[in-house]
């Protein structure tokens, strides 16, 4: 039984930093492409960033060069820091797992994870 738990969420001021965690368990999150995603209200889920399992990096436009992808393969976990977030970063942050070990250009292809998280809450005030 495959399941990703993300943790780390919260309320922060602008400017300030954060890290997202995902604990994965039943699978084994080194051998495939992980994501992170989110979700503001009334928006569509849009990807976040992307690493496979090379250590090759992808990132939304909005995030390059605040955010920071990362993966632990010895704890199967992945992490998303979070710095000098903005208003706009608010949203559900969702952990997911592809079936592949590339991401391609994924990022933006939500059906191409077949493994979700429920979500950590982020708020920028």
């Amino acid at each position: 039984h495959v399941q990703l738990v993300e943790s780390g969420g919260g309320s922060v001021q602008a400017g300030g930093s954060l890290r997202l965690s995902c604990a994965v368990s039943g699978y084994t999150s080194s051998r495939n492409c992980m994501g992170w995603f989110r979700q503001a209200p009334g928006k569509q889920r849009e990807g976040v960033a992307t690493i496979d399992t090379d250590g090759n990096e992808n990132y939304a436009d909005s995030v390059k060069g605040r955010f920071t992808i990362s993966r632990d393969n010895a704890k199967n976990n992945l992490y998303l820091q979070m710095n000098n977030l903005k208003p706009e970063d608010t949203a559900m942050y969702y952990c997911a797992a592809r079936r592949a070990s590339g991401c391609g250009n994924y990022i933006n292809v939500n059906s191409a994870f077949v493994y979700w998280g429920q979500g950590t809450q982020v708020t920028v005030s």
